[in-house]
């Protein structure tokens, strides 16, 4: 399939723990994949070398209680390398890029979970993505406790996040709200209800509404 001339789309998918954040953007690529498409899926903490060694850092139990804002610093680096080494040249090749996670993470994470200065996460971020910010952040809202469920039902170790208690992802949750209710041109939420495949044709057929020439932008 031959691209079309307009801007390749930067998209993030962002919730709190549990929400499906990783399937929504597996199913999306996959989507987009089968049609033809040529684009870039990432992950953050992640997407490099570099990034995905950070991640190791900042989830792992085994290095406990690390300083909130040594965190936030951690996280900073590795996003800029992430924009600096994938996402930008990525999106200067004409490639699109889904994001499983970006800076708003940090803004709801770090800002509103560990209750770090907004001032000290928003010059973070800034310095990490530059001018690399995303067209569009799709928020797939689900209760805090519907997200834990989903945690418990996969099986999985929880991460240093997933273990920081129900009232540190209700405040995670809180602010990803305020961030969306503050951009409502960038922000997408999105009720994380229902089956992943249902909730896969309102995200498509959302976002080709919005873009005709979905997934890349118009001009």
């Amino acid at each position: 399939m031959s691209k079309p001339a307009n801007r390749p789309l930067f998209l993030v998918f962002e919730g709190v723990d549990g929400a499906g954040t990783t399937t929504q953007s597996d199913l999306l690529v996959a989507r987009l994949r089968d049609a033809g498409h040529e684009l870039v899926q990432t992950r953050e903490p992640g997407g490099t070398p570099f990034g995905e060694g950070a991640r190791s850092l900042v989830l792992d139990p085994r290095y406990g209680d690390v300083d909130p804002v040594a965190e936030l610093f951690v996280y900073g680096a590795a996003r800029r390398q992430h924009a600096h080494e994938l996402i930008e040249p990525a999106l200067n090749q004409g490639k699109p890029v889904i994001c499983d996670r970006y800076a708003a993470s940090t803004a709801a994470y770090q800002g509103g979970g560990r209750g770090l200065d907004r001032s000290l996460v928003r010059t973070v971020n800034a310095a990490a993505v530059g001018s690399c910010t995303p067209a569009l952040t799709i928020l797939l809202d689900v209760p805090v406790a519907e997200g834990e469920r989903r945690r418990r039902a996969r099986g999985e170790a929880a991460d240093r996040l997933e273990l920081a208690g129900t009232g540190f992802q209700e405040r995670v949750r809180a602010e990803y709200l305020a961030l969306a209710a503050a951009d409502p041109d960038g922000w997408w939420v999105v009720a994380g209800d229902g089956t992943a495949a249902e909730l896969a044709e309102v995200i498509y057929g959302e976002l080709n509404r919005r873009w005709p020439s979905f997934p890349f932008g118009d001009d």
